[in-house]
C-alpha cells in the first residue's frame, strides 16, 4: 500500500470500499462506516430498538449456523415476501427481536471485516451523523471515514453519492464542531453533502440507488434514510456485535 494513500498526514481521512477501510483504518483509528442504502441505516433502526446486531458477509453459507450460534435472528436478502430483511421498514416494523445477524455486500462485510483490524468501528448514517460526531468530537485518535458504496454486477466498486452524502454528513458535523486536519478527500465528502443537505431527501429518492429501490417497491426504506439526525444512537461494534 502507497503510504500517501492512507492519508497519513490528516487527523480525519475518507474512503471507499473495503480496500480503501484497510488503507485508511489503521490499528488505534475510529473507523466509521457508512452505507446509507441500507446497512448502517438498517443498523441505527435496529439499535433504537434495543437489538443487538452482528455484521457478515453477503452470502456466506456459514450464516445460518453464525446467528444459531448467538440465537440471533439472520435478517434475509431485500426480496424475503416476510420477515426481516435488510430493509430498515422491515426492522422498525418487528416485533420481540433481541439479536439479529445482519449481512450486506457493503457496509456489513466492510465492518465485519474490520473487527479484528483493532480499529474502533462505528455505524453512521444519515440517522445519526451529528451524535456519530458529537461522540468522535474529543477524540485523540485519527477518524477514518468509510463510505461503502455499492457493486457493479462484476463486483467491482461503485461510488454510490448516497455514500458519499452520508459520509460527508459525519465530516461536516465534525468540521461544525471544532474538529480540523480533515484530508482534502474529507473536505471533499463534508463540500458534497452541504450543497444538497436542504434537499436531502428527494435527492435520496432521485439518485440512481434510491430509484433502483423505488423501483423495487421499498419506497419506504428511502424515506428512512432520509430521516436526518432523528437518531442519537452511535452504534458501536463490541466484539463480532453492534450496540
Amino acid at each position: 500500500m502507497i503510504r500517501a494513500h492512507r492519508q497519513p498526514s490528516y487527523r480525519v481521512r475518507m474512503e471507499w470500499g473495503p480496500t480503501g477501510a484497510s488503507a485508511v483504518a489503521e490499528s488505534g483509528a475510529v473507523a466509521v462506516v457508512v452505507d446509507v442504502l441500507s446497512f448502517t441505516t438498517t443498523l441505527s433502526v435496529a439499535v433504537d430498538a434495543g437489538i443487538t446486531v452482528y455484521p457478515f458477509r453477503w452470502k456466506d453459507e456459514r450464516a445460518e449456523s453464525y446467528a444459531a450460534e448467538r440465537d440471533a435472528v439472520l435478517a434475509r436478502g431485500r426480496s424475503a415476501a416476510t420477515g426481516i430483511s435488510l430493509s430498515p421498514a422491515s426492522v422498525r416494523a418487528s416485533s420481540g427481536v433481541e439479536r439479529l445477524v445482519l449481512p450486506s455486500p457493503n457496509g456489513s462485510a466492510i465492518s465485519f471485516g474490520l473487527a479484528d483490524s483493532r480499529a474502533t468501528v462505528v455505524g453512521a448514517s444519515l440517522r445519526n451523523a451529528t451524535a456519530v460526531a458529537r461522540s468522535l468530537v474529543a477524540t485523540e485518535a485519527p477518524v477514518a471515514v468509510v463510505a461503502a458504496g455499492e457493486r457493479w454486477p462484476d463486483g467491482t466498486l461503485r461510488p454510490a453519492v448516497e455514500d458519499l452524502w452520508g459520509a460527508g454528513a459525519v465530516l461536516a458535523a465534525l468540521a461544525d464542531l471544532g474538529l480540523t486536519g480533515l484530508s482534502p478527500e474529507a473536505e471533499m465528502a463534508a463540500a458534497a453533502y452541504r450543497a444538497v443537505a436542504g434537499r436531502i431527501s428527494d435527492e435520496l429518492h432521485a439518485c440512481a440507488s434510491g430509484r433502483e429501490l423505488v423501483d423495487l417497491g421499498f419506497a419506504a426504506d428511502v424515506e428512512i434514510a432520509a430521516e436526518v439526525d432523528d437518531s442519537d444512537a452511535v452504534p458501536v461494534l463490541d466484539g463480532d456485535a453492534f450496540a
